[in-house]
């Protein structure tokens, strides 16, 4: 009988686990960690790579994270420095970029940015992070206008995405 009182606490356990997991509700918005990298055992700091997103098909790191450009860098030339970099990191390299899964090498380029490092580039645009995504696939930057211009994911051609990140949903909040 031993055996079988065990057996069911251990399927409780899981049991529990699994509900418990699945009722997490991060309060995240824009869209978030359904997106797959292309890339995989890649460095994230010299890597780009597509995932498929809800806005799409995005550039994303070699970890996952997603890419954006922003409108005030209107040729290859990285505008965001200081405060702005903070809060959109740059993605840089020490090395030549790394072109991954769906990514057009002929595109990735580097441009010099006034501290001195290597910005990766794709179709001219300078590529930035955002601080409030904390995980791969997070869009919570898409349509954001700080630091004085709108910030927007990239296709894998390299063009920005302007649709909004899918609102997370009202009547989904995890059977609560």
């Amino acid at each position: 009988m031993r055996f079988g009182a065990g057996a069911a606490a251990a399927a409780t356990v899981s049991l529990l686990a699994a509900v418990l997991g699945g009722c997490s509700n991060d309060g995240g918005g824009g869209g978030s960690a359904s997106a797959t990298p292309s890339a995989t055992g890649a460095a994230a700091s010299g890597t780009v790579a597509t995932a498929s997103n809800p806005l799409g098909t995005i550039l994303v790191d070699g970890g996952g994270r997603t890419l954006y450009l922003w409108e005030a860098d209107t040729s290859s030339k990285s505008t965001c420095n200081g405060d702005c970099a903070t809060a959109w990191p740059p993605l840089t390299a020490t090395a030549k970029p790394v072109a991954g899964k769906g990514v057009q090498s002929s595109l990735l380029g580097t441009t010099t940015r006034d501290d001195g490092r290597k910005e990766i580039t794709y179709n001219g645009h300078p590529l930035y992070r955002y601080a409030g995504d904390t995980s791969a696939g997070d869009t919570n930057g898409q349509g954001s206008t700080g630091f004085g211009a709108a910030w927007y994911v990239l296709d894998a051609t390299g063009n920005k995405i302007t649709k909004a990140p899918p609102s997370p949903s009202s009547s989904n909040n995890g059977g609560y």
